[in-house]
């Protein structure tokens, strides 16, 4: 009669495993004396239980879970780190690119400042020059204004008035100065080409006064007659001032020179007297 044999199992497979690895393992704790050969001092090393295995594997499943989750954590971390480095990378290649720009940007404004320091040095010569040159011009116009017609004073007066009295010592600016000489000057000479007409009372010498019409050729010479043909004068600019002298004996001659202009009489030559200062 035979005996029956057990069918097998898995679980029994892996029971043997486990006892073989055991085995394995505890021959390993027991160790071996020189030469690969039992240590005979050494005691018995007990026999591996299947819960001691069962640990022991576990352990070692553990601690390769564990390793392999480092090495993922690893990987990533490392991965991570690097893309952290390549954008530190790129931002350190943008902060130089926007530093060599500066250095750029500074040296083309330290050069635009040299340049600006010299058109300043040559703007303050120029502004010293014309500072100098104002100052002659409004002397000599101021000294100009006294020898002129009177209906020219009063129409420039507006604008003289703005010429400083000291030129040393005024706050105006240079631009306005030039303006106000240059009208003054743009005045005068429109006047100096004309032909003007303006009623005026003259003093005479008996200390009575008199109405009349005078005229006058420019800034250089004047006339004047009343009205009945009786009082007549001429006008001058001398160093210092205008100047009217009396000359009754050639109103009649003024007078038609006045009638002429008037266009109260036709086109002629007229003479009439003429003092040069």
């Amino acid at each position: 009669m035979k005996r029956s044999e057990r069918p097998h199992r898995p679980q029994e497979s892996g029971r043997l495993v486990l006892l073989g690895l055991a085995a394995v393992v505890a021959a390993a704790l027991a160790g071996a004396g020189p030469a690969g050969e039992p240590d005979a001092a050494a005691p018995p090393a007990k026999a591996p239980t299947i819960d001691s295995v069962r640990q022991l594997l576990q352990r070692y499943v553990e601690t390769r879970r564990v390793i392999s989750k480092e090495r993922l954590e690893f990987a990533r971390a490392k991965e991570a780190l690097a893309d952290r480095i390549a954008l530190v990378e790129e931002e350190i290649a943008g902060v130089r690119g926007r530093i060599d720009e500066t250095e750029e940007s500074l040296a083309t404004a330290e050069t635009r400042r040299g340049e600006l320091a010299a058109e300043n040095e040559a703007l303050e010569t120029a502004g010293a020059a014309l500072a100098e040159t104002i100052g002659v011009l409004e002397t000599r116009t101021k000294a100009l204004l006294p020898r002129l017609p009177e209906p020219i004073r009063d129409r420039v007066k507006p604008i003289s008035q703005r010429i400083p009295e000291n030129p040393e010592e005024t706050s105006l600016s240079l631009g306005d100065r030039f303006l106000s000489v240059v009208g003054v000057l743009n005045e005068i000479n429109k006047f100096n080409g004309e032909i003007v007409m303006a009623s005026e009372v003259r003093e005479l010498a008996d200390g009575s006064s008199v109405a009349v019409t005078a005229f006058y050729l420019g800034i250089g010479q004047g006339y004047y007659v009343n009205e009945a043909g009786t009082v007549a004068g001429i006008g001058t600019a001398t160093d210092e001032k205008w100047v009217w002298t009396s000359d009754d004996a050639s109103a009649a001659s003024i007078a038609r020179a006045l009638a002429i202009l008037k266009n109260e009489q036709p086109a002629a030559f007229v003479r009439v007297p003429m003092r040069i200062d």
